[in-house]
């Protein structure tokens, strides 16, 4: 075998037990999955008006977050709201609930793959977009909206 495929399947090893485990202590410590943390830390982070602002924030499908949002809604630690400009829009905000949840939650290794990726050089960044990209097309996975990590 190859170092360099060694070094790449090993870093990709490491991002995949780096994801799963932060998603299991959310899961053991809250409750919820790190995918519904990750964007509950992204909303305490700044204003995602909508579920499309809020997917352009997580860099996820819309229909992804719309998942996930559904389910903390359920949980009462996020709502739905109508925005104070346009009543037919719907806003997306944490509850008192949400707030202390994450008070003692710990920080998911989604968000810190988040910022890894975004602070690579934008040519590192864009090389990395199309070899994973030919990756997966080389692995014949399913060309649907991928969820967030860990999220069905």
């Amino acid at each position: 075998m190859s170092d360099d495929l060694r070094t790449i399947l090993d870093a990709l090893r490491h991002l995949v037990r780096e994801l799963r485990r932060t998603a299991a202590v959310a899961e053991s410590r809250l409750g919820i999955s790190g995918a519904q943390l990750f964007v509950l830390q992204t909303l305490a982070r700044g204003k995602a008006g909508s579920i499309n602002e809020l997917a352009e924030l997580t860099a996820t499908h819309q229909s992804s977050v719309s998942v996930v949002v559904s389910r903390l809604v359920e949980r009462n630690l996020v709502r739905r709201v109508a925005s104070a400009v346009d009543a037919r829009r719907m806003e997306i905000e944490l509850t008192d609930a949400g707030r202390k949840m994450l008070a003692r939650a710990p920080e998911v290794a989604q968000t810190r793959l988040f910022e890894g990726v975004r602070r690579l050089p934008a040519a590192d960044r864009r090389h990395l977009s199309r070899t994973l990209e030919t990756l997966v097309a080389l692995m014949g996975a399913p060309a649907v909206p991928p969820a967030l990590f860990f999220e069905e």
